[in-house]
């Protein structure tokens, strides 16, 4: 391996040790606790080598939060596969939503700012996932071109109701298993039946 080839490879390990430091304090002390400082304590650097490859504390929470998105969409892409069945489909895939925010905890908070400022900026990252089961939604619906309006409001309902019910578990002591489970499967069962009527 050419000298090139190895600094590029130590830069990107750099990079990547940077970003699991940040979520690695994160989990420990939240997200307030996290500065430039404490992760070039973390991966024992200098402050400024951290500088060298993001300008701000804001940079690397936008590499996060695009970082999160793209872990969500495999999520929900390989949820899809499942079936072939649209209702089924949307189920599986917020049933993913679902256990990515809450196996994902501090990533979710930053990607839908629960309890702090969201990092997210639009982009085909944060979009994706939006994409993903909209198309889902407009097959559902059967109808020859459904008004992208229509689809963004069914897409939304389901949204309001899960990313509600992931908040209360994030900020609050949250709800048992049991009837986290009950409420996600109405919410999801029951809209998907009045979409499909």
């Amino acid at each position: 391996m050419g000298s090139k080839e190895r600094i590029l490879r130590q830069k990107e390990e750099t990079r990547s040790n940077i970003l699991k430091a940040a979520r690695s304090i994160v989990k420990e002390e939240g997200w307030q606790g996290l500065s430039m400082r404490k992760i070039a304590d973390k991966i024992e650097y200098t402050a400024p080598i951290i500088y060298e490859y993001f300008s701000n504390k804001e940079a690397i929470l936008q590499e996060l939060t695009c970082k999160g998105f793209s872990i969500l969409s495999k999520d929900l892409e390989a949820a899809k596969i499942e079936s072939v069945d649209p209702a089924e489909q949307l189920e599986a895939m917020w049933l993913a939503y679902w256990n990515f925010a809450l196996k994902n905890k501090e990533m979710y908070q930053l990607m839908y700012g629960v309890e702090m400022t969201c990092c997210a900026q639009r982009n085909t990252e944060s979009d994706y996932p939006y994409v993903l089961i909209s198309n889902v939604i407009a097959e559902l619906m059967g109808e020859q071109d459904p008004k992208p309006e229509i689809i963004k409001q069914k897409y939304f309902t389901f949204f309001s109701v899960i990313h509600g019910l992931i908040s209360i578990n994030i900020v609050g002591n949250g709800l048992s298993d049991e009837i986290n489970k009950q409420i996600l499967k109405d919410a999801i069962t029951g809209i998907i039946r009045y979409i499909k009527e």
